[in-house]
């Protein structure tokens, strides 16, 4: 234990998600021994963070406009939408530069355990973009995990029957991956969405 505000500043560190007591220790005297300028100006960001960025009013990704800049994009498909869980996903898929469409957001999972269902994703506010006839596929890109597992089958149930063409990304073995290591999940699908040798 610290006195004052060093103790403070080493707590709220280990608030933030991934930052545990050793680390946050690290990062507060990374903190202490910095110039004053360099904090000064990592507080100044943090301030106009919060101030500044805000939530797309139409796919929910992080902006600092009412709309973001894919929305925004005339080049961008209208007619594909690909679902995400967070708009971290919306940068992972971008930096592949494979998809042209739009997005949304959901802003989570459904995860019964941690008190996470439909009600409290974005699924109301994509159905009501389904509403004006443009979609013609939604790709489904949520974790291929127990929770985006959960949330794709829940989607899927909602969006078949309103004629639209709902996909999933294709999951199997990574690139440069060993056989031996893959769980029985990963190689089953891997069969299961097996393509022709090119």
């Amino acid at each position: 234990m610290y006195e004052g505000v060093v103790q403070d500043l080493i707590d709220e560190l280990g608030r933030l998600p991934g930052v545990g007591p050793k680390s946050a220790q690290r990062i507060a005297f990374h903190l202490l021994q910095s110039d004053p300028a360099d904090v000064r100006r990592l507080a100044e960001i943090l301030v106009q963070v919060k101030d500044r960025v805000k939530f797309c009013s139409v796919c929910f990704n992080v902006s600092e406009e009412e709309t973001c800049r894919i929305c925004r994009d005339p080049r961008r498909d209208p007619t594909v939408l690909c679902v995400v869980e967070e708009y971290k996903d919306v940068v992972a898929i971008e930096r592949t530069r494979e998809f042209r469409g739009r997005y949304h957001v959901l802003g989570g999972a459904i995860s019964p355990i941690d008190g996470v269902g439909p009600e409290q994703l974005r699924i109301r506010e994509l159905l009501q973009r389904l509403s004006d006839g443009t979609l013609t596929e939604i790709i489904l890109a949520t974790d291929p995990n127990l929770e985006g597992e959960a949330t794709a089958t829940y989607l899927t149930r909602q969006l078949t029957p309103l004629g639209l063409r709902v996909t999933r990304l294709a999951s199997g073995l990574p690139v440069g991956g060993d056989l031996e290591y893959a769980d029985e999940v990963t190689l089953g699908r891997a069969f299961v969405g097996r393509r022709a040798a090119e």
